[in-house]
């Protein structure tokens, strides 16, 4: 019967540490397991991730296109239909909308990158919207509400 004083690991579960670098006596002796030269007998080494035993790599052997280019603006973009809804549900006071009232109410989410707005949906409140690009159709609706653009950098 198993008392909590004589209780043992089922055999086979548990295995001694391969102690490696304790001579020939050790079973482990001479390269340590690590077989004979070689980037993996020695110390230090460490396998890169693309590394394919000398191989050309995949992320080489794929053909590269397309052009990236470095000086894209990636805008945050809020339609007209968007304002009005928030203008209806009385969350602009005084009718001003800026970058920093979006942003706290959670409309747009980074706090760097540039607010744009587009001219998707119909406006009827008129309100002072701030933000860094209109597209034309948004300036021309915003401003035939009554409200005002304002073209911030």
């Amino acid at each position: 019967m198993k008392h909590v004083g004589n209780l043992t690991y089922s055999p086979g579960s548990r295995k001694s540490v391969k102690r490696i670098g304790r001579g020939t006596g050790s079973g482990h002796g001479g390269t340590s397991t690590k077989g004979h030269k070689g980037h993996q007998s020695r110390a230090g080494y460490k396998r890169k991730r693309s590394f394919e035993g000398g191989q050309m790599p995949l992320n080489r052997r794929l053909p590269k296109f397309g052009f990236k280019n470095p000086f894209r603006i990636e805008y945050q973009c809020v339609n007209v239909a968007m304002l009005e809804e928030l203008a209806v549900a009385g969350k602009f006071n005084g009718g001003a909308v800026t970058f920093d009232v979006l942003h706290d109410l959670g409309i747009i989410s980074k706090g760097n990158a540039p607010l744009k707005i587009l001219g998707n949906g119909a406006i009827t409140k008129a309100l002072k919207v701030s933000a860094h690009k209109f597209s034309e159709s948004a300036k021309a609706k915003i401003e035939s509400a009554g409200g005002t653009v304002t073209v911030h950098e």
